[in-house]
């Protein structure tokens, strides 16, 4: 629970960092087609870590391994989705970009889960 609200405020921290270094480093230095990647998977790492945040908060009030899995899956699609766009525009290397829609999918497991926690743990009204 902690752990994942940590890991939430971490990646917030860093989607601003690394959006402030393409606004400002970035534009400069990589082709336009790089800066859009790069700020794709700025912004859909600001997506998931708010995501990531929710789970977080959910955790505090009834936790599941379906939640636990989300939070994991959330973050380990940041790093694969994300990260990969990242390195890829700085790189240059455009083979990398096969390894996002792995977080892509990844992604869509998390929010599968979520929806399997939500619909196990929150009692309807009738």
């Amino acid at each position: 629970m902690k752990k994942t609200l940590m890991l939430a405020a971490i990646s917030g921290m860093l989607a601003v960092i690394l959006g402030a270094i393409g606004a400002h480093v970035l534009k400069n230095i990589i082709s336009s087609e790089m800066l859009d990647a790069y700020k794709t998977g700025v912004q859909y790492q600001f997506y998931h870590t708010f995501a990531l945040l929710a789970v977080g908060i959910l955790m505090q009030f009834n936790s599941s391994k379906a939640l636990y899995w989300s939070a994991y899956l959330f973050a380990t699609g940041i790093v694969l989705f994300s990260g990969s766009l990242y390195v890829m525009a700085i790189s240059g290397i455009k083979a990398l970009g096969i390894i996002t829609p792995l977080g892509g999918i990844i992604w869509i497991a998390a929010w599968i889960l979520l929806a399997v926690h939500c619909i196990k743990s929150i009692p309807s009204k009738k």
